[in-house]
């Protein structure tokens, strides 16, 4: 039981002083693998660093995905065209110009 407990403290304090603002995503999927493989026959550690893994992964695809689509609008425009222009009404409302 001692051996637990000092595994435990050891394990808390190197995770609060390795910077847990880098790892996006660990600690829920340390959360949710944590819990799935305690339930699946007392392997809560390994599903804890399976799952930091995992969320860390989906969380860092999830920032690239982002970061592609702020920089896409910018290289969809048309050639040659001005926010103004794409965007300027046109004279659809019925009146007639001479």
């Amino acid at each position: 039981m001692k051996t637990k407990i000092l595994a435990v403290s050891v394990f808390l304090s190197l995770a609060c002083a390795s910077g847990m603002a880098s790892a996006k995503g660990c600690a829920k999927g340390a959360a949710v693998g944590g819990v799935t493989g305690h339930v699946a026959g007392g392997h809560g550690v390994a599903g804890a660093a399976v799952g930091c893994a995992v969320g860390h992964h989906k969380a860092k695809a999830k920032d690239n995905q982002a970061a592609a689509q702020t920089s896409a609008p910018a290289a969809n425009a048309p050639a040659g065209k001005t926010d103004a222009a794409v965007t300027a009404p046109n004279n659809s409302a019925g009146t007639t110009t001479k």
